[in-house]
């Protein structure tokens, strides 16, 4: 009889356990019919869902709770992490000590940016009446430092944003004082007379201020203030507030403030080249939603934009609790329950040097009209400057401009005519007042002509009729061969978006003379032409480079050795285009001699039409200065060049 007993025990048993294995299936596993485990599964299974109803619900003492107010509960405790339910498992068999359980559960919720926030909690569950287990509901279960009423929410920490620096390391963009100039409304007596003074100063500022301080709102936001407010009306930087301080201190109701905010060295310094750091947009929140948050501080433009996701980091993350105050808004307690600790963004090095790049700042401050100038190291091909002027409205016309070159390509044509063999520049070439090719008269600026003289004076005074004729000694690509070993068509790349230029190859006779002066379907920009200039400099082209780091991923490769003699013969060219030719206004420039090629290229099909350009080097420093719509090489760029070069010396 005992051992019939035991074995009909056995079996029930047996039937118990394979009941465990289909309930298990279901994600509800137990150690007897009415284990704890089953409880505790089913209230994590439905936890993410809301429905709860498969489980029995007490508080902590014993009263008992309907499972959606539990339910609801869970997601008002959950707050800003409600539509994200964690990934629930329960670790372990539950300890059982007589009618009361524990079983340790892991909470694991997916934050954004693809952070986990992983942690366990306790449940507590009690055997009631009909023998079955309830969980003992109480907010702690949730995390510990929750009480009825919490929230959790989310608070998103910005990362401290990494500086654009110099070619020596040091920040680009510092912080620098600054004064914001107001008016306190109930001291202003005249607004017209006061605004009249201010416009007056303003625009005494130097260098001016672009765009002008617009004061056409001013009286309307003064009505609309309280009498005692200040009201901003522009914010100078102390060089530009001391200009003006003793014009304005003692207007009626002037209030100044003094501040510091991140800025350039001055207010023109490399600005699209730069490029600015604001407030996100709604732009940048539509495009970027995962990534910008409201009051974000985003790179727009130039390197701040470029690098923006390098320079700012990565924001950090804290999970904190909140609670409803009695004025119905949510506030933080104080308690933090996990942090994801920003990570700093990394500088971006740069080539750039500040002397330089102030004195081509500089050049180009009085040119109303689209400008840049761009110089480049001859030894390492770094860009020391890269300037555009006011008139480019922020456009970086200096690396993305596609424009003819002009007589400034007379380099490239002379390089490939003299490494063909084709002249020498003591040889005689006729220069004419005019040379028709196949219909298409070609002629000089001013219709000067000079007869026959030695190419070196051709090149020299800038005659295109001897460039025209001498085109088909260059073959269909012969112009193009010569420009690509100067570095044009490259694929080079400086860590901005720049245009490496676009040569005119196998076109008819008239394209190949156009071509050969400058003209046809050549397209170039300030830094393509700078970074060749460069490259006959030093008789071989280097990769120009403005970010140092990061590194670019695939750097380019230098160029070949150029025919020693064919480019000493246009060095020694491009120094006669300013002791004797289109370019003499700078053989007194200050800081040694000056090389170049002065350049008017035709940007339609009226010949009165011309950009203007100007490129050479001195020293160690090649630069190419080009306005848009600017008239001639001699008489717009080479000033600017010249400004450039005194800037340079002091």
């Amino acid at each position: 009889m005992h051992r019939a007993y035991r074995s009909r025990h056995t079996s029930s048993r047996l039937a118990v356990l394979a009941a465990c294995v289909v309930i298990s299936a279901t994600l509800v596993a137990c150690s007897g019919e009415d284990g704890p485990e089953r409880s505790v599964d089913a209230f994590l299974a439905g936890w993410p869902t809301g429905d709860l109803q498969a489980v029995g619900f007490v508080d902590p003492t014993g009263s008992r709770l309907a499972a959606a107010d539990v339910a609801r509960e869970i997601k008002e405790l959950s707050g800003e992490l409600a539509e994200t339910p964690p990934k629930l498992s329960r670790q372990g068999k539950p300890t059982v000590e007589q009618d009361t359980a524990t079983s340790t559960i892991r909470v694991e919720w997916t934050l954004p940016g693809d952070t986990t926030w992983t942690y366990d909690r306790p449940v507590r569950l009690v055997k009631g009446r009909d023998d079955d287990w309830q969980v003992i509901w109480e907010p702690q279960v949730l995390a510990e430092q929750l009480t009825r009423g919490d929230r959790l929410g989310l608070r998103r920490d910005p990362a401290p944003r990494a500086g654009v620096l110099d070619g020596a390391g040091a920040p680009l963009v510092a912080p620098r004082a600054v004064v914001r100039v107001g008016l306190e409304h109930r001291a202003v007596t005249d607004v017209k007379a006061v605004t009249r003074e201010l416009d007056a100063a303003f625009r005494a500022i130097r260098p001016a201020i672009t765009p002008p301080v617009d004061l056409s709102g001013l009286a309307k936001r003064l009505d609309e203030a309280k009498p005692d407010a200040f009201v901003e009306v522009v914010t100078l930087r102390d060089e530009a507030y001391r200009q003006i301080r003793s014009r304005i201190k003692d207007l009626p109701g002037a209030v100044f403030s003094t501040d510091e905010l991140d800025l350039a060295p001055t207010r023109e310094f490399a600005r699209a080249v730069l490029g600015t750091v604001d407030p996100a947009q709604a732009d940048d929140l539509a495009k970027f939603p995962d990534r910008y948050s409201p009051g974000d501080l985003v790179g727009h433009g130039g390197l701040q934009g470029r690098w923006d996701e390098r320079l700012r980091g990565a924001p950090g993350l804290t999970v904190v609790v909140r609670r409803a105050s009695a004025g119905g808004t949510v506030e933080f307690t104080g308690t933090e329950l996990f942090q994801r600790a920003p990570q700093p963004g990394e500088p971006v090095r740069t080539s750039l040097d500040v002397a330089t790049q102030n004195a081509a700042d500089q050049a180009l401050r009085g040119e109303r009209r689209r400008s840049a100038l761009v110089a480049v190291r001859i030894g390492d091909g770094t860009v020391l400057a890269a300037a555009n002027g006011p008139g480019a409205a922020g456009e970086n016309l200096a690396f993305t401009a596609q424009v003819p070159p002009g007589s400034t390509f007379k380099m490239v044509s002379a390089l490939g005519l003299l490494e063909r063999g084709a002249v020498t520049p003591d040889g005689r070439v006729d220069c004419p007042k005019t040379q028709v090719v196949d219909g298409r008269s070609f002629k000089n600026a001013g219709d000067f002509a000079l007869g026959e003289v030695p190419f070196r004076t051709v090149f020299a005074r800038s005659c295109n009729t001897t460039f025209a004729a001498l085109a088909p000694q260059l073959g269909g690509d012969g112009l193009a061969a010569a420009g690509r070993t100067l570095g044009l068509e490259g694929q080079w790349t400086v860590g901005l978006d720049a245009f490496t230029g676009k040569v005119s190859a196998n076109g008819g006779a008239t394209e190949q003379a156009a071509a050969a002066i400058g003209q046809g379907t050549t397209l170039v920009s300030p830094l393509a032409m700078a970074a060749a200039t460069a490259a006959v400099a030093k008789g071989g082209f280097t990769p120009p480079r403005l970010v140092l780091d990061p590194a670019p991923e695939a750097a380019a490769e230098p160029g070949p050795e150029l025919n020693a003699e064919a480019v000493a013969a246009v060095r020694e060219m491009m120094r006669e285009v300013v002791t004797s030719g289109t370019g003499t206004a700078l053989e007194d420039a200050p800081g040694g001699p000056v090389h170049g090629k002065t350049g008017t290229a035709e940007y339609d099909d009226n010949p009165e039409n011309t950009h203007a350009w100007f490129v050479g080097w001195q020293g160690d420093v090649a630069f190419a200065a080009f306005v848009e719509k600017g008239g001639s090489g001699s008489g717009t760029a080479v000033p600017i060049a010249e400004r450039f070069l005194r800037a340079l010396s002091r």
